[in-house]
């Protein structure tokens, strides 16, 4: 049987790990595992030692259909196991207000964001704007891959992004430390006539789908863009980076133009 080893970085840019014991190995050493990919149907008692591992460390695990995982292992044996390695060590809420300091916190959160690209530009808008944190779903939704370290030019070395269980239990958190949670969708009050000056979350929803409704339903504000033209919505990190740099104005004590007569 062919040895199990990582593919190669040419091609996968070194991110894919194969086969039961290089991820059992990955897992026990406590390297950064996005996620962990199993072949659907697969009895699971056998992947024992990697999913009560993965738990230990955090790392969740998707069912994955056995043309995915050949496809992700780019020809090396996986026996019906491929992890997926994260590109920078997650933080924790701890780190984000660390980074706050003497400041309002800035916040971005993320809603089940699916494209690595997405999210990697808003993690370089985020770092750009000056914000302390971003936080990103465990389950739905894409990880820290290359693919957004490389969207991200360079800013996920410096942007500390925490990954939760639970979206709607981490906006209940940072409210009861005293942020006002904005929700930029369709149906709200207008971005620019909204008070973002003081410790706030920012949700971003994912492509297509937006914000989720229970989501929603726990944020203190809504608000929205103006969609004038003939397509009814913006690119998730276009839309985001537009929110984010209205609050970055209000911070800083900018006027307004919107205002201006």
């Amino acid at each position: 049987m062919p040895k199990e080893f990582e593919s190669p970085k040419d091609t996968q840019e070194n991110t894919v790990i194969a086969g039961r014991n290089a991820v059992a190995e990955a897992l026990k050493k406590g390297r950064p595992i996005d996620c962990i990919y199993i072949l659907k149907g697969v009895e699971r008692g056998s992947m024992g030692k990697i999913i009560s591992l993965a738990k230990e460390n955090g790392v969740p695990i998707k069912d994955a259909a056995q043309q995915k995982l050949d496809t992700l292992s780019n020809g090396v044996v996986h026996q019906g196991v491929v992890a997926i390695t994260a590109c920078h060590d997650f933080s924790t809420m701890k780190d984000i207000f660390q980074k706050a300091g003497d400041q309002p916190p800035f916040i971005i959160i993320c809603d089940n964001i699916e494209d690595p690209h997405n999210l990697g530009a808003i993690i370089r808008t985020a770092e750009a704007a000056g914000a302390h944190g971003v936080i990103i779903p465990k389950r739905r939704g894409v990880g820290l891959t290359a693919t957004v370290a490389k969207t991200s030019a360079g800013a996920v070395e410096y942007m500390p992004v925490v990954r939760v269980s639970n979206i709607v239990a981490a906006i209940e958190e940072l409210k009861q430390k005293g942020l006002w949670i904005f929700c930029a969708d369709m149906d709200g009050q207008p971005w620019c006539s909204t008070d973002m000056g003081g410790p706030i979350g920012i949700v971003v929803g994912a492509e297509g789908n937006g914000v989720s409704r229970l989501t929603k339903e726990h944020c203190d504000f809504v608000v929205s863009l103006p969609m004038n033209g003939q397509v009814n919505s913006l690119n998730a990190s276009v839309a985001a980076a537009i929110v984010i740099y209205e609050a970055v104005r209000q911070r800083n004590g900018l006027p307004s133009f919107a205002k201006k007569k």
